[in-house]
């Protein structure tokens, strides 16, 4: 029998990418993976904008990586999308997932009519009366929103079986394995994209936390871009062989360094607020370690920018790292390069195992 796959894809601002897995008897085998650049505007803030262009580069992925089926799994975060740990009386799921619109509808800044509304239970709680109640997650999207995104997705020809949470995605493909369940380790993942990062705490694989920012490493490229009087492709080229390092003898240079040094702080600014509000919350226990991945992750120095700032041990994740490798068509050098923007379509395909 043959084994069964699925396929994350990943629309971010800078590109489209998926990820292709198998699931065997032996274990999970990536066996593709690819990627298509967008043209500037074509998604904005996590948004599809231009669904031409989108539509386009999805047609140009398939017909270059050759994925083996068209049904996928989809992404989405945005400032459109709203996470939020909301206690709610118990009842069976089922029901209590169709009560939603009636249970939220003071929780969230939209109208639940125009809401795509599910909720991850946490845990279970009983009161000292005896009532019972869920903890959990309540996640909303505008519906517009999704539709245009998955419109995109169809003009392509691709099936959108499944819209998932991107946060929920990198929680997958990096949270340690060995800990599920465990609760063992407090632990914040952080996914460093073009103009979008997803922050989600996890205990032992289980979300406590999580937070969209709008701001990426492009943020950088537009700061070090506006200040210098270079092109974005100067700035992007320049951002990457200085690093967030101020040391340049170079007073040229050394002027660049400050942009970058100021922009890379407000970035690491916003995280470390995010983490912050996470660890002040009641039972929140001291986050323990700290693994970054996206393609902005690559700055050099930002991971030692973030240790002094919070403190706690940064790693590099590895998308990868669980996976068997199949004929993916890659170098190890390739593989090693396009890791860091695996995270989101492999987490998307692996939410598809079930």
């Amino acid at each position: 029998m043959a084994a069964r796959t699925a396929i994350g894809l990943d629309i971010g601002t800078s590109g489209v990418r998926a990820a292709e897995l198998a699931f065997g008897k032996s274990g999970i085998t990536l066996e593709k993976f690819g990627q298509v650049a967008l043209p500037e505007g074509a998604v904005r803030d996590g948004e599809v904008v231009q669904p031409g262009a989108v539509t386009e580069a999805i047609k140009q992925l398939w017909a270059h990586t050759k994925f083996s089926g068209k049904d996928v799994i989809v992404g989405v975060a945005n400032q459109k999308v709203i996470v939020r740990q909301v206690d709610l009386p118990w009842q069976p799921l089922d029901e209590l997932k169709e009560s939603l619109p009636f249970a939220v509808q003071d929780t969230i800044p939209m109208a639940v009519d125009q809401a795509l509304l599910d909720y991850y239970p946490l845990e279970e709680l009983t009161t000292e009366d005896g009532t019972r109640t869920y903890r959990g997650l309540l996640v909303a999207a505008q519906r517009d929103m999704v539709e245009a995104q998955l419109q995109a997705v169809t003009d392509a020809g691709l099936n959108p079986v499944m819209v998932d949470l991107t946060a929920f995605a990198v929680l997958r493909s990096l949270a340690d394995s060995d800990d599920l369940g465990m609760g063992s380790t407090m632990e914040a993942l952080i996914d460093v994209g073009a103009r979008v990062t997803n922050i989600v705490v996890h205990e032992g694989g289980v979300p406590r936390f999580v937070r969209i920012l709008l701001m990426g490493g492009a943020d950088i490229t537009d700061a070090l871009a506006e200040r210098t009087g270079s092109e974005q492709t100067e700035a992007e080229s320049l951002k990457h062989e200085m690093g967030m390092s101020s040391d340049h003898s170079d007073p040229k240079v050394q002027a660049a360094g400050r942009v970058m040094e100021a922009a890379g702080q407000a970035f690491i600014d916003q995280v470390r607020g995010s983490l912050d509000y996470y660890t002040a919350s009641p039972g929140a226990r001291p986050i323990e370690r700290i693994v970054v991945t996206g393609g902005g992750s690559r700055l050099a120095g930002l991971s030692e920018r973030l240790f002094n700032s919070t403190r706690v041990e940064v790693e590099r994740g590895a998308a990868f790292g669980e996976l068997e490798i199949g004929k993916t068509g890659l170098s190890p050098d390739q593989m090693e390069f396009v890791e860091p923007l695996a995270a989101v379509p492999v987490g998307l395909a692996l939410g598809g195992a079930s």
